[in-house]
């Protein structure tokens, strides 16, 4: 990131927090069920004529089985894509509708969307917000009893039944620098911003490191430059590296319940040591990360390598190798798979990036990618890590019941 982009970027994060910070808008009361709802709008990013924000829908009433969100931009601002929803506009009214996945949003509960935009002469937050035609003003209310409840005395009610609560669990990270926290300024990988879809009773320990292979991550500095017979990088010593030895200890590691997400693939296809790792290595090493996850009760999630930016005129094209090894091993193994290079991809298609100049330092890209087509700033990681939760939701993953 340029000196002048990186100041530019402070500054202008600076101003949208003082002049908007996470605005939350209360829903009023209306006729029938219990309703209420709160809405918070955050711009994400902002560039000349262009913008990113994200939006959180909360029901503060009683469940809502699909929701429409509306507003009014008053300085005519366009919305030009938008994620986990459908947004239209006409004119200054902009109209946000569940998509699938989504649809549900039970008592204090939230949905999540987000949308790139137009903007030209200035870019406030809208004054209001109404969530399925109630305006946003604040309160929540209870329908009105149209007669006494019977007594129970002559017929007991049923205790209700109840869904337990999810306990406690750790979801364990391994990858490399585009799913690690960090990998030098402005470098966010997507395991950074995974929590932010998940409930206070899911915690990320993320162990991506960046530049790594899968056996690079496994056995670090013990894998030296040399290559044996086959073509595989000769390990020094059979010993783990630190990071996944504390996740095999039984008292720092991983538990009964947690989930651990693998990706890795992108580093993989060096063809030079230490960082080479063949084919039916990579399955290998793969597998026995999936068995040893298992072996200690946690839930392994394979996750294919995040496609960079690549393009083929208009569109955005594959690009990552090892695809086809991690489905290999996901169906041996009976463990699911998330095509995270397919829905990157295609997010970055949704997104118009391509054709593309060149330039990481602007515009929707530039707000995107840090610096380079395959690295991502914070506002990437967390669209990202949206497709993520996504798939874990879609796939119906027994970690959705921990997803907001």
């Amino acid at each position: 990131m340029t000196m002048f982009r990186r100041r530019a970027a402070t500054a202008l994060a600076a101003a949208v927090a003082a002049l908007t910070g996470a605005l939350t808008f209360s829903a009023a009361p209306s006729a029938g069920a219990a309703t209420g709802c709160a809405v918070t709008y955050r711009i994400t990013n902002q560039w000349t004529g262009g913008f990113g924000a994200d939006v959180t829908v909360t029901n503060l009433g009683d469940t809502i089985n699909g929701w429409t969100l509306t507003w009014t931009f008053s300085t005519g601002q366009q919305v030009t894509q938008a994620w986990n929803a459908t947004v239209t506009q006409t004119g200054a009214n902009v109209t946000a509708k569940n998509v699938d996945y989504n649809r549900t949003i039970p008592g204090n509960g939230s949905a999540n969307f987000g949308f790139n935009g137009s903007w030209s002469s200035a870019n406030p937050v809208p004054a209001s917000f109404a969530l399925n035609g109630v305006t946003c003003t604040g309160g929540v209310t209870s329908s009105p009893s149209a007669s006494p409840s019977p007594s129970p005395s002559a017929s007991p009610s049923a205790t209700p039944s109840t869904t337990p609560t999810p306990g406690k669990i750790t979801v364990w990270l391994a990858g490399d620098s585009t799913v690690a926290n960090s990998s030098g300024d402005p470098i966010v990988g997507w395991g950074r911003e995974l929590g932010q879809y998940l409930t206070a009773n899911a915690t990320v320990t993320n162990n991506a490191v960046g530049g790594r292979s899968i056996q690079t991550w496994l056995y670090e500095s013990a894998v030296t430059g040399s290559t044996n017979s086959s073509g595989e990088c000769v390990l020094s010593s059979t010993a783990y590296a630190a990071r996944w030895q504390s996740m095999l200890d039984a008292s720092t590691g991983m538990k009964t319940g947690d989930y651990l997400f693998i990706q890795f693939g992108i580093n993989d296809g060096s063809p030079t040591c230490p960082r080479h790792v063949g084919s039916a290595r990579y399955r290998e090493l793969l597998t026995a990360m999936v068995r040893a996850a298992k072996q200690r009760g946690a839930n392994p999630v394979l996750v294919t390598p995040v496609a960079a930016l690549t393009c083929s005129g208009s569109t955005a094209t594959p690009n990552r190798g090892y695809l086809t090894e991690t489905f290999d091993v996901g169906s041996a193994t009976g463990t699911p798979v998330i095509d995270l290079h397919k829905l990157s991809y295609t997010l970055y298609n949704s997104l118009r990036f391509c054709p593309y100049s060149g330039d990481y330092t602007s515009g929707p890209v530039g707000a995107f990618f840090a610096n380079d087509h395959t690295h991502f700033e914070a506002y990437g990681a967390r669209q990202i890590a949206g497709l993520v939760a996504g798939a874990v939701r879609d796939q119906r993953l027994g970690l959705a019941a921990y997803l907001r």
